[in-house]
């Protein structure tokens, strides 16, 4: 077909020049949204792309209600949820970063802290209400701790269980971050 561009995705990788003419064709825009968003991930692998997020709070004296949307209140698909309860005294969770993985983490009952680290900084967030939600982007190491009694902490993954995504070792994780 006239005017047909073929690449693979690989290929594309490499080139960073885009002509004019090819600017509205389809195949070539999502694949500049792929390296524009590829180029903004070292941006996100900061501290700076932590955020905390209020999520939504219908008050109604039969009791509140909040709720969590992709796309809309976080900027992942919901691909795996998950909750951590009963953590004894003292007890820390987490302790690794991902590769691929984004995480929204909401405190549903009782309060924690989440330190974050990216390699270069460390910062501490207290969660403690179940309408404030901690958008932690991929490639920082987190940990959990100073868990309440009766705690329980939500948390929304944007990809599904696989452990190569990991990155468990605290000197890995500097190694990689650094790279």
């Amino acid at each position: 077909m006239a005017g047909e561009i073929k690449c693979s995705i690989s290929a594309f990788k490499k080139i960073r020049v885009i002509t004019f003419t090819q600017l509205n064709n389809p195949v070539i825009t999502s694949l500049q949204t792929a390296l524009y968003k590829k180029d903004k991930i070292k941006e996100l692998m900061t501290l700076n792309g932590v955020k905390i997020i209020a999520l939504p709070k219908i008050l109604d004296p039969r009791g509140n209600l909040s709720f969590i949307e992709e796309y809309n209140h976080i900027p992942f698909k919901i691909e795996r949820t998950y909750w951590i309860y009963d953590v004894p005294g003292g007890q820390k969770r987490g302790g690794h970063a991902f590769r691929e993985q984004q995480e929204l983490v909401v405190a549903l009952s009782g309060s924690f802290d989440v330190v974050i680290h990216d390699a270069k900084e460390e910062k501490r967030f207290h969660l403690n209400r179940s309408y404030v939600g901690l958008y932690i982007p991929n490639g920082l190491w987190r940990q959990m701790d100073n868990f309440s009694t009766n705690s329980v902490v939500l948390v929304l993954s944007s990809t599904a269980f696989d452990e190569a995504d990991y990155i468990r070792d605290y000197n890995q994780f500097i190694k990689v971050a650094n790279a």
